[in-house]
């Protein structure tokens, strides 16, 4: 019986000494593969990831566009161990392809100089505002304003705008519908649609993206990122 208990503690302090090992080894890969040294094992390895801005510089979108197609499934990633997005390079040419297949072989425009804005929303402080920002910037500039969604598939018809800055709730035809309207007609589904609401949920913002939005912005507005959505953020102080 002495020589049992003595077997079984030498046996203990084995599988003690082997949980330790284990605990060390775990230890030392995670603090390899940690954000610092991530970049030099995906070089290694013959492989390139962008942050979600480096990303976002590409589509000249902003990177809360770029992070909705990520949660809508759209753009793959992957989640380094610091929880910090990563982008494919490969990935990020694949679905610029695509995109620029969809809009009619053109990215979002920098410049909107010269081009035929539509603001709807059944908020006329609202309009007014957005009409008097965009007139005031460099540029030759068209707006047109629809208050609900009866008139903005109207204005869409005779104006022909580039951009339509669209409300997600109004009295009569809600801007989902608006919004699969303009991209289901072949004459404007190159449209660039940028949705915005007061009600900012994860679920709207999918439904807007899935309507054909470019991006959904939550009210009340933010001005820089208005900008930087549209490609004018160099051009406002």
């Amino acid at each position: 019986l002495p020589i049992f208990s003595k077997d079984m503690r030498h046996r203990d302090e084995i599988t003690a000494g082997i949980v330790k090992i284990v605990k060390i080894v775990k230890i030392v890969r995670q603090s390899n593969q940690g954000p610092k040294n991530m970049g030099k094992n995906i070089e290694n390895a013959g492989m390139r990831y962008l942050s979600p801005c480096q990303a976002a510089e590409r589509f000249m979108v902003s990177p809360v566009t770029l992070r909705h197609w990520a949660l809508a499934g759209k753009l793959a990633f992957i989640t380094t161990p610091g929880g910090h997005r990563r982008f494919a390079l490969e990935e990020v040419e694949r679905f610029a392809a695509k995109f620029l297949q969809e809009k009619g072989g053109r990215m979002p425009a920098c410049e909107l100089s010269g081009q035929r804005i539509l603001v709807v929303d059944d908020d006329r402080l609202i309009t007014e505002y957005l009409v008097e920002l965009f007139t005031g910037l460099p540029g030759p500039r068209h707006c047109e304003v629809a208050h609900d969604g009866f008139e903005a598939g109207r204005k869409v018809a005779e104006f022909s705008p580039h951009v339509v800055l669209l409300d997600l709730m109004m009295p009569d035809i809600n801007g989902f519908q608006v919004c699969q309207s303009i991209k289901l007609a072949s004459k404007t589904r190159d449209t660039r649609v940028i949705m915005m609401t007061g009600y900012h949920t994860p679920a709207h913002v999918e439904q807007a993206l899935d309507a054909g939005a470019e991006a959904c912005l939550a009210k009340p507005l933010d001005k820089l990122l208005l900008m930087k959505t549209l490609g004018l953020d160099e051009n406002v102080s």
